[in-house]
């Protein structure tokens, strides 16, 4: 993204942590592919996963395009700051990481799915960064809905390591966490790769495939 943390990053804590505001980020109406609402309220049935994989922009776009996906959206989430800008993100003295928010329609794809995108889309491995992406903001993490969903993530966190041992590849480090707040970044950011083709992608993942299915019935 043009904007690389440096050093040895740490989490801040909640009381070192920016206050933020009241204000919430405006985004547009609609999807500039899908053109459906990035904002709620969704249609009934549709299902929610919120990822942080590294810069948003590029695994936005992994997201969108996938089958079901009804909308997509990128922001903040796993930090402190109420409604963050994303110069205050890029600080690291927010809490967040990067996230996007994939609404999907599990009657044509599954959150097991959702996750194989996931982790063959980046290496979960680096701890506080992705590639070149220095920071607190850029670290793996899976934000689950419901007790469902954490055992799914849990589970498909498990088969992936597995895959990873058998690799040779190193340990995960994905956060996989209850979902708490989730900001909106600002317009600008939203499918920010269908604005500016050529935009920056870091995202690379670890040539190793995730294994399927047995996720899907914890």
């Amino acid at each position: 993204m043009g904007i690389f943390g440096l050093g040895n990053p740490t989490m801040v804590t909640e009381e070192d942590a920016l206050p933020g505001r009241t204000e919430t980020i405006r985004v547009p109406a609609a999807h500039e592919v899908l053109g459906n609402p990035l904002l709620p309220p969704f249609p009934d049935g549709m299902e929610q996963v919120v990822i942080g994989m590294g810069c948003f922009w590029g695994a936005e776009r992994m997201f969108w395009q996938l089958p079901g996906a009804w909308t997509t959206a990128v922001g903040y989430a796993g930090g402190f700051t109420r409604n963050p800008l994303y110069e205050e993100v890029c600080t690291g003295r927010t809490g967040h990481t990067e996230v996007v928010l994939a609404v999907f329609d599990p009657t044509v794809t599954s959150y097991g799915e959702m996750l194989k995108t996931f982790w063959e889309g980046h290496d979960p491995t680096q701890g506080f960064r992705q590639g070149n992406d220095v920071g607190t903001q850029y670290r793996s993490a899976i934000f689950c809905m419901d007790d469902r969903q954490q055992q799914i993530a849990e589970a498909s966190r498990d088969m992936f390591q597995g895959a990873l041992d058998a690799a040779g590849a190193g340990r995960i480090s994905t956060e996989i966490a209850p979902a708490g707040p989730f900001y909106y970044a600002e317009g600008y950011h939203q499918q920010y790769l269908a604005k500016n083709p050529n935009g920056y992608c870091g995202l690379g993942g670890t040539g190793v495939s995730c294994p399927v299915g047995i996720a899907e019935m914890a």
